[in-house]
């Protein structure tokens, strides 16, 4: 069978995209897709740009780094969006490699970000929206607090709210996460959601995201770990 590329998988993604936002009454515009190229090689990077994907998410700050040295001539118009949790140590290089941060989930991380930037950068605040113990991120109920504590810090910018919903087949079943996250955010007058993957993107957007994160659906099974 032949491989399908990136571009006809792209057209997929965005045909589903299209749908959600038919059923929710939303604009397609209001939507940025997050390429998540975690665990594929750069040439795999160079193709999704080449289809027309202008946001790439990457998991893992050792891996980005690896890539972008072989990516060193991608065009300006690329933004590069941190994912995966992030330990302090490694905010410097976080900084100098991507655009935003999607999961900032301790007072701690985001006081390191605030000293450490020289400029206000945008952020997402991870929220762990359904309580899950394996997973990072502010508990709803602590974030109006820590959110107004955040607020005082300088050069952070903080777009909205990110969750990592549980993996189920049951898409249904994770609506009320994100419901939560988005009641959330307008309760702190924040309007971004970062939220829904491969499995639950569509489920998403129906609740408000305006950023989802994609990988499997764009670019199949990863060729490494």
């Amino acid at each position: 069978m032949k491989r399908q590329t990136v571009a006809e998988r792209l057209e997929q993604v965005r045909e589903r995209m299209d749908a959600a936002c038919e059923r929710s009454g939303r604009s397609p515009k209001e939507i940025t897709l997050i390429a998540v190229t975690k665990g594929f090689p750069p040439d795999v990077v160079r193709e999704a740009i080449a289809a027309g994907i202008a946001d790439i998410g990457e998991n893992r700050v050792q891996e980005a780094q690896a890539k972008r040295s072989e990516l060193s001539d991608l065009p300006a118009r690329v933004s590069h969006h941190m994912l995966g949790h992030l330990q302090t140590n490694k905010v410097r290089a976080v900084l100098d490699l991507f655009d935003i941060i999607h999961s900032v989930d301790s007072l701690h991380l985001a006081e390191a970000i605030s000293r450490r930037a020289s400029t206000p950068f945008p952020v997402f605040l991870e929220v762990n929206a359904a309580a899950e113990p394996s997973k990072f991120g502010f508990a709803p109920e602590a974030l109006p607090d820590e959110f107004n504590t955040i607020s005082t810090f300088p050069n952070l910018d903080v777009r909205g709210l990110m969750t990592v919903a549980p993996i189920t087949e049951d898409t249904e079943s994770v609506r009320p996460v994100f419901r939560q996250l988005r009641d959330c955010a307008d309760g702190l007058g924040l309007s971004e959601l970062s939220m829904g993957m491969t499995n639950d993107f569509e489920v998403a957007i129906e609740e408000g995201a305006t950023h989802v994160r994609i990988g499997r659906a764009l670019f199949g099974e990863r060729s490494l770990p």
